[in-house]
């Protein structure tokens, strides 16, 4: 593989460099350096239970978008393009492991923040109250809800990028993530605990 200086294309955006990468695999190189952190928090975020496995899909995802990078149209985004590889290396993955990741404490408050803030009713989430709980409901969402919520709430995607990501209409991205928000707030209300906390 070609050597890149360090700093050499620090400029260039994404779509030029996979443009690039395409002639010179150096190049490739700065496209990892920029996403492998992004990729791999990700990853873990998505379901995958062990960091080890997480960087084992994470190389997979390098080396098929390496191997497709002559498919990628530079007019579109590359972000959401790596992304949607990373989302289908990581679901096949999970559909042979039964082991998921619960989301950890402060994932959890940052989506149940963003919700609420999107929702404009502070009540709605309120993550002071039985915080564990309602995690505890995020993580038993079919696995399509806690692809949109990850993606909009922790990776703060757009409905675009995400229809990208998943390869479904933004129509249907918005379907899912309402649906996801209204099923958090059933299981809320029919929680005894939950309901009579947020009553108060």
């Amino acid at each position: 593989m070609n050597t890149v200086p360090q700093k050499q294309y620090t400029n260039d955006s994404d779509e030029l460099l996979a443009e690039k990468a395409r002639d010179d695999e150096g190049v490739y190189a700065r496209i990892i350096e920029r996403y492998e952190k992004k990729l791999l928090r990700y990853i873990l975020r998505i379901g995958v239970f062990t960091k080890e496995d997480a960087e084992e899909i994470l190389q997979e995802t390098f080396v098929k978008a390496y191997e497709n990078i002559e498919d990628f149209d530079p007019t579109l985004k590359f972000s959401s393009w790596i992304y949607r590889i990373a989302h289908n290396e990581a679901v096949s993955r999970i559909r042979h492991d039964a082991a998921r990741k619960i989301l950890s404490q402060e994932e959890f408050d940052e989506i149940a923040e963003k919700i609420a803030d999107e929702a404009h009713s502070e009540e709605y989430l309120d993550k002071t109250i039985a915080a564990d709980e309602i995690r505890r409901i995020i993580d038993t969402l079919d696995q399509k809800y806690r692809d949109v919520l990850v993606l909009r709430f922790l990776e703060d995607k757009d409905y675009g990028e995400i229809s990208d990501i998943l390869k479904k209409p933004p129509g249907t991205v918005a379907t899912l993530l309402n649906r996801a928000k209204d099923k958090l707030k059933k299981e809320v209300e029919h929680n005894p605990l939950l309901s009579s906390s947020w009553n108060q």
